[in-house]
């Protein structure tokens, strides 16, 4: 059995101190959620693997820069 594989749905991009936000967006239970990925010279990472805003996603992204990078 092979399972449905879930390709990124990108609704939001944005800089932040020289890197790059995406934000994801995928449904759960019927409910939008969202993930942040963050791009990075050397690679990128998974930031925020569920949040249920937008903003939330944005902010959880933000703060996970600045405890790595700073």
């Amino acid at each position: 059995m092979i399972l449905e594989p879930d390709y990124p749905h990108i609704v939001r991009s944005l800089p932040y101190r020289g890197l790059t936000i995406e934000l994801d967006q995928s449904t759960l239970d019927g409910y939008p959620v969202y993930s942040a990925w963050v791009n990075y010279p050397t690679g990128s990472a998974m930031a925020v693997p569920k949040a249920w805003t937008p903003e939330e996603a944005t902010r959880r992204a933000k703060r996970w820069i600045d405890r790595r990078f700073t």
